[in-house]
């Protein structure tokens, strides 16, 4: 399976997910993609031998145009599956229906709790005792696909949303890997995933 990540920042989701694509994986990376030209995570791609490239959504003067542009992309590189990655750009039900049943996301939440931003601050004001994150299937309400995984990590006593979202990026790149893996072989059985603190 040829696997294409679209990234707008570090991208430290997709260096889990390139570096777990070797050996016996059925899937490979095919295409980093970025709507920013200066996305850290394009060098993290180019270093691993990935064909990287830029569309960035301000040259186009609306979203269905920067999208054409984009599935453009992705169909010269032959790509089966998507996989967004810290990719700051919501997609228009039209891409979305172009790319359906074949594009993944990873959000910050134990969804369907704090769909959209601010997760981790939200997460503490409400007291909740855990916190995580999820991979679902992109449709076209926002962050409200099928769930095909969860990790879950402890809110802890004197945490603020910067801690705890530290603590949700370590979970996010075990989480990510082992979803792709097993729908890249076919099977979209839920993984759930339950990670301690960390140890001192």
């Amino acid at each position: 399976m040829r696997v294409a990540i679209l990234i707008s920042g570090g991208g430290s989701n997709m260096a889990a997910l390139a570096d777990s694509m070797i050996g016996d994986h059925p899937a490979r990376p095919v295409l980093v993609l970025s709507n920013r030209p200066c996305a850290g995570g394009l060098e993290k791609a180019r270093e691993r031998g990935i064909p990287v490239a830029t569309i960035d959504h301000a040259a186009f003067s609306d979203r269905e145009g920067f999208e054409d542009a984009l599935d453009a992309a992705l169909r010269r590189a032959a790509v089966d599956l998507i996989c967004l990655a810290g990719f700051m750009r919501v997609l228009t039900p039209g891409f979305v229906a172009r790319w359906k049943g074949r594009m993944l996301n990873v959000h910050p939440s134990l969804l369907p709790k704090y769909p959209g931003l601010g997760t981790h601050a939200r997460a503490i004001a409400a007291g909740d005792a855990e916190a995580g994150a999820s991979v679902h299937e992109v449709t076209a309400e926002l962050d409200a696909g099928p769930v095909l995984g969860q990790a879950r990590v402890p809110v802890l006593p004197g945490d603020d949303a910067d801690a705890l979202a530290a603590r949700v990026l370590r979970a996010e790149h075990l989480l990510y890997p082992e979803v792709l893996r097993r729908v890249a072989a076919g099977d979209r059985s839920r993984v759930d995933l339950s990670l301690g603190p960390p140890a001192d």
